[in-house]
């Protein structure tokens, strides 16, 4: 239950959050000169050695250990597996423009990145024979499980949990390829330069734009017919 907590904290919550961001919401923020200088952060070359690094050092036995007899240090290991995870997930979401590069495809291949990566960390506790963590040897085993069992079952719902949102996220991918390809294609149809209709549809701004150019045409046809 400890592992499916982690995961929440530092997979599901941030990626609901990143996804329910909006201009409007961030621009107050980013108005922060702080602020402003850590959107760097969401770089996808930055923002997953960050990830995986606080993922793994909370999970060595002296962190891990310190994080559950000391309240301080428990609540610091949660914040960072937040904030790594936000971190994460903005890079996918783009609730700032990322870089040019960064289409689907690039993504995609992102996200497997993230899911070996965790991969290979929940194997150490799937395929364990040797309790990492001394604290579970001296509690009262639950269900009848050995530590051992107990912490092999916590790899399995790491793999079980990234499984499923790497699922999610390569649907979500193939819609959004699908989706704005087509957008992007209405929108050069309609004369707008590629490279500013595919920025408009993967920034979301193509009903916007699409107004702008219903509105110069029919200021266009007004003049004509003056």
């Amino acid at each position: 239950m400890h592992m499916v907590q982690h995961l929440l904290l530092g997979d599901i919550a941030p990626l609901l959050c990143v996804a329910g961001l909006t201009g409007p919401i961030l621009r107050p923020a980013l108005a922060l000169p702080v602020v402003g200088r850590l959107r760097a952060l969401s770089h996808p070359a930055i923002a997953f050695p960050i990830w995986a690094v606080d993922l793994a050092l909370w999970h060595l036995p002296a962190a891990y250990q310190a994080a559950i007899h000391n309240d301080t240090v428990h609540a610091t290991e949660h914040a960072c597996f937040f904030a790594g995870g936000a971190i994460l997930w903005a890079a996918v979401i783009e609730p700032l423009p990322g870089p040019a590069w960064f289409g689907p495809g690039a993504k995609a291949l992102y996200v497997i990145g993230v899911r070996l990566f965790e991969t290979l960390l929940a194997f150490f506790f799937v395929w364990s024979s040797t309790v990492f963590y001394p604290y579970y040897e001296h509690t009262q085993p639950l269900w009848g499980m050995s530590p051992i069992e107990d912490q092999n079952l916590g790899g399995i719902a790491m793999l079980a949990e990234g499984s499923a949102v790497t699922i999610a996220a390569f649907l979500w991918l193939l819609y959004r390829w699908l989706s704005d390809g087509e957008l992007a294609d209405e929108l050069i149809e309609a004369g707008v330069p590629a490279h500013r209709a595919k920025r408009a549809v993967r920034y979301g701004r193509a009903g916007e734009l699409r107004r702008a150019i219903d509105a110069e045409r029919a200021a266009a046809s007004g003049g004509l017919g003056g």
